[in-house]
């Protein structure tokens, strides 16, 4: 059969047409997005990051499918972390963020809730008028969700969430009360849900360091019958399953592997393994429901035919910290097993070898949490968008975390005002080579603050004793070698830039003596 010219053109023109329809509706289409965020999760502790212990199969997948972030910085401590994503701000600001004390919810009820959330608003100033996180997808339509640990702590109420765009919660609001995985209630849109068959006030939290009466008091499972994890994670599942017509933004602070530690069985993988104690392999089983909550999420997205068009990012608090401590192998205070002296950060800075830490969890690094070193603050961040992200990227690109607020409001297409000191990374996660980049991060410590600038170079300091110490972290990751006394002028420029960027005063970034 013959077909002519001119008809062969129409029905090109018909297809391309349709193409071009086709991809113009793909544009307009916004993605939904899912935000987990690992609790105390170690960069090291990732397989692809060269962990020897645990595999993390579903995070590395989801890296391979998508980009993964060489230089991406947080806080050193979860509070600051969290306030910092949310805001869009680093913490080292003369006016910072309101923060009220663990431990608020304790004693709830539902006759003194109110007094209580009432006692804790009195404390959170918001600014005028803040543009938050779930705020810039909730104003673009979005629904918005957030399970788990909750906000930024260390006691949060309603007023707050409500406040930071969320329509809909579940989880704790008191970060002390999350340190436990056996909640007697938890809070779903201020509704406080009770589980009768968990009956410890403090969610069933254990004790450090290992000890056999430690053991036997972890494992003596009487009112603790429902883990909190599995809570979020069958609210997660529902949640998706609900929204699966509409764009969504969920949040999910998870617990995982944050401590003590309690999990409710160890996993396969560690029960037979002899590197590792009975209180390693528990720990090494939380970083590995953590990853399989990672699968359970990505499989129940293709399962919904959602995967294309879902934006899921994956990153950590803050650097790793050890909850596995037990005489003979790793101890709290934080000490070299080798000599016996206390690490302090400056003259004896942490590292696992000397510390005993089998995983390895700030992956060679200095430090751990709640110091300035780059294992306080060095955290994974992975990206994966099928439609957008070219699968197996590597990015070098300088990212912190409160550059969060600003992509994600260019990802959905959010156009007002944001007072934010982070950048939008967008055009990296496309493929788009930008010179829209830091000069420099910087972040606070129990120590005072520090600055890594784009070209490498890090300015730490120990306020206590007045320091300043230089590093150029290509060529010395580990932290070892300060060049203060060899590059004198590099040294005062960056002293100036952290001040400005501390607003006049390193006070502001010496967290806790503000």
């Amino acid at each position: 059969m013959k077909i002519s010219v001119i008809s062969l053109i129409a029905s090109l023109c018909i297809v391309i047409s349709c193409n071009e329809k086709d991809s113009s509706e793909n544009e307009l289409t916004p993605p939904n997005i899912i935000l987990i965020y690992a609790d105390d999760l170690g960069i090291g502790l990732l397989g692809q990051e060269g962990q020897q212990i645990i595999t993390t199969p579903h995070i590395d997948r989801l890296a391979k499918e998508g980009i993964r972030f060489n230089r991406a910085y947080s806080n050193m401590l979860c509070a600051p972390a969290r306030a910092s994503l949310i805001t869009g701000l680093h913490d080292s600001h003369q006016e910072g963020f309101p923060i009220n004390e663990g431990g608020a919810y304790k004693y709830a009820t539902s006759s003194n809730l109110d007094s209580i959330e009432r006692a804790l608003n009195d404390k959170l100033t918001l600014g005028e008028d803040p543009i938050y996180l779930g705020e810039v997808a909730q104003k673009m339509g979005y629904t918005t969700a957030q399970f788990g640990k909750l906000e930024w702590g260390f006691s949060a109420t309603d007023q707050q969430m409500k406040a930071h765009g969320w329509d809909y919660y579940l989880g704790y609001l008191d970060h002390i009360r999350a340190h436990g995985f056996y909640p007697p209630f938890l809070f779903e849109n201020r509704k406080m849900v009770h589980y009768p068959r968990n009956t410890h006030l403090d969610a069933g939290k254990s004790k450090e360091p290992e000890t056999p009466e430690h053991f036997e008091e972890r494992w003596d499972m009487k009112g603790k019958e429902v883990y909190s994890e599995d809570i979020f994670m069958e609210g997660i599942l529902n949640f998706l399953e609900e929204n699966q017509e509409n764009p969504f933004f969920l949040f999910f602070p998870t617990q995982l592997p944050h401590g003590p530690v309690s999990i409710p069985k160890v996993h396969p993988d560690f029960i037979n393994d002899d590197r590792l104690t009975q209180i390693e392999k528990e720990y090494a089983s939380m970083v590995k429901l953590l990853d399989d909550h990672v699968g359970q999420i990505m499989d129940k997205l293709n399962e919904l035919d959602l995967r294309e068009n879902t934006l899921v990012i994956f990153t950590s608090d803050n650097g790793h910290e050890i909850y596995y401590s037990q005489e003979g192998r790793t101890l709290k205070p934080y000490t070299n097993m080798e000599t016996g002296e206390r690490f302090d950060n400056y003259e004896h800075k942490y590292y696992s070898d000397l510390a005993g830490d089998v995983f390895n969890g700030n992956g060679g690094r200095a430090g751990l949490k709640r110091s300035n070193l780059e294992g306080g603050i060095r955290v994974p961040m992975i990206a994966s968008w099928p439609s957008k992200i070219e699968a197996g990227s590597v990015s070098n690109l300088l990212i912190a975390n409160y550059d969060l607020l600003a992509t994600l409001a260019e990802v959905v297409g959010y156009e007002g005002n944001l007072k934010t000191d982070g950048i939008s990374f967008y055009q990296e996660l496309i493929g788009n080579q930008e010179d829209d980049h830091h000069e420099f991060v910087v972040y606070s410590s129990f120590t005072g603050p520090t600055l890594i600038t784009n070209d490498g170079w890090k300015l730490r300091t120990y306020l206590p004793k007045e320091s300043f110490e230089l590093y150029y972290l290509p060529e010395d990751f580990k932290e070892e070698h300060d060049l203060a006394t060899k590059f004198p002028e590099k040294l005062m420029e960056l002293k100036e830039t952290l001040l400005n960027a501390c607003d006049g005063n390193f006070q502001n970034g010496w967290y806790g003596n503000q």
